[in-house]
């Protein structure tokens, strides 16, 4: 039995804050991690923190996130898997962020999102629908929705993962074992 990590992401600012209005939740970005510090984890977010305009699949570099947004708090949770899923799921995220500038934020795709409608662009996706297309093409379903559909909301609600962090980014960054299993949430559900 392995592990991935999925990190729901709570960060200020504009396109934050009308995400949550809508969403009427905290977290609003998913980020898709291969171990609870997320020393590798990969995102459909901004290229640059500080500049929301542009934005495709990225690394996550959590001391340049740390920098922009030092309020940012993370909501960590495990999610089993087998083996060769979690090898299947990183080759993948790896082979895309080779491919990194051919993936781009579905900007167009957002009002299809608010109203519900399926969509689909080549190599455009929202964080949420990125990482649940990726699982669901290696047996993990995360939401009956059309991946397109999925929202952090989603994420949020879904029952099989277990919450082992809950704190400020800066904690994470710091990598003390102490801030973090401070605030470790054993056996939790992600709800």
């Amino acid at each position: 039995m392995s592990h991935i990590y999925i990190a729901l992401v709570d960060t200020p600012g504009f396109f934050a804050a009308l995400i949550r209005s809508v969403l009427r939740q905290r977290y609003v970005h998913v980020v898709l991690g291969f171990d609870a510090q997320l020393q590798e984890a990969y995102s459909v977010g901004r290229r640059n923190p500080a500049v929301p305009v542009f934005a495709g699949f990225e690394r996550e570099d959590k001391n340049r996130i740390l920098q922009t947004f030092p309020t940012a708090h993370y909501r960590i949770c495990e999610l089993d898997c087998t083996d060769a899923q979690k090898e299947a799921i990183q080759k993948r995220m790896q082979h895309d962020y080779q491919n990194r500038f051919r993936i781009h934020y579905a900007v167009p795709g957002l009002p299809f999102l608010l109203l519900k409608i399926p969509f689909y662009i080549h190599n455009q996706y929202t964080c949420s629908s990125y990482v649940a297309r990726v699982l669901q093409e290696n047996g993990i379903v995360i939401s009956r929705k059309h991946f397109s559909l999925v929202t952090p909301k989603d994420f949020y609600a879904y029952q099989n993962m277990r919450v082992v962090f809950e704190g400020a980014l800066a904690q994470i960054a710091a990598g003390s074992s102490e801030g973090l299993s401070g605030r470790l949430a054993k056996g939790s559900m992600c709800v």
